[in-house]
């Protein structure tokens, strides 16, 4: 019987180490997933940004919602739809020109002339080039996945049926719409586009949108004086 209870407690002692190998090995697979890091960013405005390391860039978490370019110039706001329409200058504005029901979630539509002036992005921080946008979907699997991955899963935000969504590395991006140079508002809950910094031709310039209805993250041009979002890349 002695020899019996011996060769019991050995047993639970060796299955106690395994299980506890069991978990050590489960938590460092759980804490490799990309999750946001704990520094902030603020902007000219007092704006609080979260960031999340994707690969080996550091992106911010929200779309930005500044008013003011990072030397603390205002930039111009523009309600009017047929002033809109007729800029070629920088300029932003609230989706619907509703700041209290859409800037803390969506952020400001900006045309690329704000993102070209080099100073909308907070300091120590820049509006992502095309080969930088292009480098974030090539490190999540290519574009046909990416968008998926990204997007913020639900449909509090996203239209139903939001597909392929996962938002598995932190990157929560949301459906803020936009505003054509018409000056008219669209695509809220369907669709985000972001600039990049990049210039296709004379009159448009690169950017990346998502759907709700696929997991892509797709490349195209937008006319330059069209509204979208802004997401910001750490130098």
């Amino acid at each position: 019987m002695q020899k019996g209870t011996k060769i019991w407690t050995c047993s639970f002692l060796l299955l106690g180490v395994v299980l506890m190998l069991s978990g050590s090995c489960k938590k460092k697979e759980e804490s490799s997933n990309p999750v946001p890091e704990s520094a902030t960013i603020t902007d000219k405005d007092g704006n609080v940004y979260h960031q999340v390391t994707i690969g080996t860039q550091v992106w911010m978490v929200e779309n930005l919602k500044t008013t003011k370019y990072n030397d603390g110039t205002a930039i111009p706001l523009v309600t009017e739809p047929a002033t809109w329409s007729d800029l070629a200058a920088p300029g932003y504005c609230w989706y619907n020109n509703d700041p209290a029901t859409y800037k803390n979630t969506y952020g400001a539509l900006y045309n690329w002339f704000a993102v070209n002036t080099g100073k909308l992005a907070p300091v120590g921080w820049h509006v992502p080039t095309d080969a930088e946008w292009t480098a974030l979907a090539t490190f999540l699997g290519g574009e046909a996945v990416a968008g998926g991955k990204l997007k913020e899963t639900g449909t509090v935000h996203w239209q139903s049926t939001n597909a392929g969504a996962t938002n598995e590395i932190g990157f929560t991006a949301l459906p803020g719409g936009d505003r054509y140079i018409g000056g008219t508002f669209q695509d809220l809950s369907e669709l985000g586009s972001w600039w990049s910094s990049s210039e296709y031709s004379a009159d448009n310039a690169w950017k990346r949108n998502i759907n709700y209805g696929n997991a892509y993250l797709n490349a195209g041009k937008g006319t330059k004086g069209t509204g979208y979002s802004v997401r910001c890349i750490k130098d």
